[in-house]
């Protein structure tokens, strides 16, 4: 059975992106292009499914805002 999983996607000061799955706490990892994040993120979700086995996604994405100051 597959889940969906919501990932925030953002890029650091060396141009690395960074992604973070929303609902896994710690669960992130980088890489040099999409593609590779992408690949990257599944084998991060699997490994923390694999230690964390009773983990149950109570927290649910809502949105990004954009605010001026």
């Amino acid at each position: 059975m597959t889940k969906k999983y919501t990932i925030i996607v953002e890029k650091d000061e060396e141009n690395w992106l960074i992604s973070e799955v929303v609902g896994l706490p710690g669960c992130h990892t980088q890489a040099k292009d999409m593609n590779e994040l992408l690949k990257r993120t599944k084998e991060a979700i699997q490994a923390f499914l694999e230690i964390e086995e009773d983990t149950d996604i109570q927290e649910e994405f809502v949105g990004v805002q954009h605010i001026e100051v």
